[in-house]
């Protein structure tokens, strides 16, 4: 399973770059608000940190006013991946992108049905979200579910389509997302700075210095 980062701001997508592992990096309108840059702006400096898969995501519209913007994006680098959102003109969007070679990653997928009808299309990503869905229903597993019912229906029929298990909240998803069979987990900074610790590893740490020090 494949490690995005899931944020737009610069300094954290920076620091992840630097680790060695981060193969790619997720956007969404929320998180370039927060960065306090424009879409065109982050994707300029994402661009020049991560050689991978970059998801911008088009505004909410018509099929062909999605395309356009979708079009405008996807020439600025060949790693940009133009997110749409899960509606019929969004999927629209996609068969017609797909076709023009512009990779695409569905959003906001929370069934099976959807994550079928985005495949279909010739989408490159889907994204479910294990958090809202598991705040949704009020259990701890029902995003879990999900992505692996849609990874076990992507085999069955030979669905090209890769998943990124999106909405992590918190380590526990990080490990659901490799055990329903996830292709990739697109994880905010917080989660990611949180992946190397352990109490054990801590407490292995502390004894091998002392015992170094004698």
């Amino acid at each position: 399973m494949k490690l995005f980062a899931d944020t737009a701001i610069i300094s954290e997508i920076e620091e992840v770059s630097k680790w060695g592992i981060i193969a790619g990096v997720t956007t969404n309108p929320t998180l370039i608000a927060r960065s306090g840059i424009s879409l065109d702006e982050a994707m300029n400096q994402i661009t020049k940190l991560i050689d991978g898969p970059i998801s911008a995501e088009v505004a909410e519209a018509s099929a062909e006013e999605m395309i356009a913007e979708a079009k405008v994006y996807a020439a600025k680098n060949k790693n940009i991946v133009i997110k749409i959102p899960m509606t019929m003109e969004g999927v629209k969007a996609v068969s017609r992108l797909t076709k023009l070679g512009i990779k695409t990653n569905v959003t906001l997928v929370f069934s099976t049905s959807q994550a079928i009808m985005a495949a279909t299309a010739g989408a490159t990503y889907v994204s479910p979200f294990l958090g809202r869905l598991d705040d949704l229903t009020k259990t701890t597993d029902a995003g879990f579910k999900v992505v692996k019912d849609i990874k076990d229906i992507f085999n069955t029929y030979g669905f090209k389509t890769q998943i990124i298990a999106a909405s992590i909240r918190h380590l526990e998803h990080v490990d659901q997302a490799m055990k329903a069979g996830a292709d990739i987990a697109t994880i905010p900074y917080k989660v990611l700075k949180e992946m190397d610790k352990h109490v054990l590893t801590d407490d292995g740490l502390r004894r091998f210095r002392e015992d170094s020090k004698k």
